[in-house]
């Protein structure tokens, strides 16, 4: 009964934790459009709003709005007078004490992370961590700069060093480049290797010729 029962949890738990990790992602899409309903209602003359309200509760329809909204708005960003009306938009939320801070930083993660010119991301490593003689996967974000890399002697790179099974929280360490591997292994596929407590291994065509491991 335990191996029967076991065999029937790994058929039915990836299924039901991709049918959740959707249902929230539409929630979420729809709670978006909900909260602007809500907010449109609220300074709209009382004779709209019952028309509002069912046009509210339509079905999906909240989902594909906003799916559209994002849309319009990537192909509005793409011209020439969308930058220009985007830097101006910024320019004014840079200016706005309290809103700057919060603003400024949550677009500079946000560029980083899916710009298709950012590096972040981009690496799938293997380093020492948390001890010499002990490697784990990581992940590039980048290099050191600033103040800071004015106090780091030689060539160092920044890098995320994610938890298992848990990818979402983890440590940002800045290392040596030559104590950093560069792998072969695409990030989606280090990503598997790490949620999966090193029991998914990535799948390759040949073998890979043995590569030094530097241990300082």
């Amino acid at each position: 009964m335990r191996k029967y029962f076991l065999t029937g949890l790994l058929v039915w738990a990836p299924l039901a934790i991709t049918i959740w990790v959707i249902t929230w992602g539409l929630g979420a899409l729809d709670g978006v459009f909900g909260s602007v309903m809500a907010a449109i209602t609220a300074v709209l003359p009382g004779a709209l709003s019952p028309a509002l309200n069912d046009f509210r509760n339509i079905p999906g329809l909240g989902i594909a709005l906003v799916l559209l909204v994002i849309f319009l708005t990537g192909m509005f960003a793409a011209n020439i007078f969308g930058r220009w009306a985007l830097s101006q938009s910024d320019r004014l939320l840079t200016n706005i004490p309290i809103v700057k801070s919060i603003y400024s930083s949550v677009k500079q993660v946000s560029d980083t992370l899916f710009s298709s010119n950012g590096n972040a991301f981009r690496k799938a490593l293997l380093v020492q961590y948390p001890r010499e003689g002990s490697w784990t996967i990581a992940f590039l974000t980048g290099a050191p700069s600033g103040e800071v890399a004015a106090y780091l002697p030689g060539d160092h790179v920044s890098v995320y060093v994610p938890t298992t099974p848990n990818p979402t929280s983890g440590f940002f360490l800045m290392l040596p480049r030559a104590q950093v591997v560069e792998l072969e292994m695409s990030v989606d596929e280090a990503l598997k290797y790490i949620i999966s407590m090193g029991v998914v291994t990535p799948d390759r065509p040949a073998p890979l010729p043995p590569v030094h491991l530097p241990v300082h």
